[in-house]
């Protein structure tokens, strides 16, 4: 398997629900804990997770075991602030081929989709391999090191869609998987319903 680092973005202050969202309970997890066990079933001491909003009752909530917490002291300036905190941390270390972002509120996605991705990247780890959102790319998405430089100057709350936009070079995955966001109370009800059937 590729030397591929994977960064969990979970700084939001999750302004649409009464609370944060990291912590709203799935079964016996919160939701944080759902998509930090399959990045950790895929790349185990190897995850890493940016918080910020209520970072400190979220870290006195989520077991830390084989996680590598980052602090975003700008989450307030949006998803890309969260992804430059993550690369920063992860270009001190050096070593990675590669970096695969994940949503901490897109539980839905399975861990097979997501070595599919992985697998995809193993045969050119110079692309960008992105999420197939009807043609147009998104994440979960894996970036090469070499893209690492780009990632660190991106702003606003578009995350890497930009960067994923004007690239001409993206491979999308030829996989699908439930890319449902848990934005409100609603996203939520809608998630569990579809785990229990």
């Amino acid at each position: 398997m590729e030397n591929i680092a994977i960064l969990v973005l979970a700084a939001g202050k999750s302004s649409r629900m009464k609370t944060p969202k990291q912590l709203v309970k799935i079964g016996n997890n919160f939701l944080l804990e759902t998509v930090l066990n399959k990045a950790k079933a895929i790349r185990r001491n190897h995850v890493y997770c940016v918080l910020g909003a209520n970072a400190d009752l979220i870290r006195s909530e989520i077991s830390s075991a084989n996680i590598h917490f980052i602090y975003n002291n700008n989450y307030n300036h949006g998803l890309s602030s969260s992804i430059v905190a993550g690369i920063n941390h992860l270009t001190l270390k050096g070593k990675y081929t590669g970096v695969l972002i994940l949503l901490a509120d897109q539980p839905a996605i399975e861990k097979e989709y997501l070595f599919g991705l992985i697998n995809q990247f193993s045969k050119d780890t110079s692309k960008i391999i992105a999420s197939n959102y009807k043609n147009k790319p998104g994440v979960p998405a894996i970036f090469p090191q070499n893209y690492f430089s780009k990632l660190k100057l991106i702003n606003g709350d578009f995350g890497a869609k930009e960067l994923l936009k004007e690239n001409k070079e993206v491979i999308l995955s030829k996989n699908n998987t439930n890319f449902l966001d848990i934005d409100t109370e609603k996203d939520l009800e809608t998630f569990k319903k579809s785990i229990l059937n």
